[in-house]
């Protein structure tokens, strides 16, 4: 994994192209205010994505779909000044922003200026669409031929969730079939990379080797071009985690135990014991 400080010049969606051509490994992390992308971007991910996910673990929704358009930017130009805080303007990783549900999906004129509205509004240099039904390759094509770079995202699509839940997909030839077919076609309508979720190892072993864009896993074994993680999950911060990702610490429990012995030293403030000479602390400084 490459430091923010090795890097010259701001990471672009063609650079992840170059890093599977070069055998490197592409490490992307979610943010989704400026502390938390602070953080992922001096751990020196490759890619930050705001991803739709901070329905879930910001704003406390069951699902992604809620979240809408004007909050992505929001938490996007959040997410930006954090991440320059830390690497300055010029050794920036690659932002991208999720397009959220029903942003691309219903007119391929209102796609097209919702994703443009991310890369005029946010620092963001890409947007992430789920899917490759026919609408949504022709939005695709149009975005990339409007300048507009595209990730794609098969698999397991939270966006989806009523109709295919939360299941691994891909289990059988079928589907498996229908897959590999999508990630041609998302090649093809010029997505510069494709994220693979919840997907059987061989499958995303089969679609790495097979296509020229950088593969990017969740959940799809250890042979793609990079690995993408909820940051969230990853530091124990959610009360459930995925299966394809366990917490590294258990930030929550941590967080609430340190927290709980603070207040508990607000509520029994030690005494001092009979006799012991008393503190004196320096003087305050805004007490004239």
């Amino acid at each position: 994994m490459q430091s923010p400080a090795l890097r010259h010049v701001p990471l672009r969606p063609s650079d992840l192209a170059k890093r599977k051509q070069a055998g490197l490994a592409i490490s992307v992390l979610t943010a989704w205010d400026a502390l938390s992308g602070a953080v992922v971007a001096e751990a020196g991910a490759d890619a930050v994505l705001v991803g739709d996910s901070l329905a879930m673990v910001v704003l406390g929704h069951a699902t992604t779909l809620p979240v809408t358009l004007d909050e992505m930017l929001h938490h996007t130009r959040a997410v930006g000044r954090g991440v320059t805080a830390v690497c300055g303007p010029e050794q920036q990783p690659l932002l991208i922003t999720d397009l959220p549900f029903l942003s691309y999906q219903c007119n391929p004129d209102e796609a097209v200026a919702a994703a443009g509205r991310v890369l005029k509004e946010t620092p963001a240099a890409a947007v992430k669409l789920e899917g490759a039904e026919p609408e949504t390759l022709a939005v695709i094509n149009r975005m990339v031929r409007s300048g507009i770079p595209v990730m794609g995202h098969i698999g397991l699509t939270p966006q989806s969730v009523h109709r295919l839940g939360y299941r691994r997909q891909g289990t059988d030839p079928a589907s498996q079939e229908r897959l590999c077919r999508q990630a041609h076609a998302l090649a093809d309508a010029g997505c510069f990379a494709l994220v693979l979720e919840h997907v059987p190892d061989a499958l995303a072993d089969r679609l790495r080797r097979e296509l020229e864009l950088p593969l990017i896993g969740i959940g799809a074994g250890t042979s793609c071009d990079g690995q993408v993680r909820v940051t969230a999950d990853l530091l124990g911060l959610t009360p459930q985690q995925p299966p394809f990702s366990p917490p590294l610490l258990q930030g929550r429990q941590l967080a609430v135990q340190a927290l709980q012995r603070w207040i508990a030293e607000q509520r029994h403030p030690t005494t001092p014991a009979a006799g012991a000479a008393p503190h004196c602390s320096a003087p305050d400084p805004l007490d004239r």
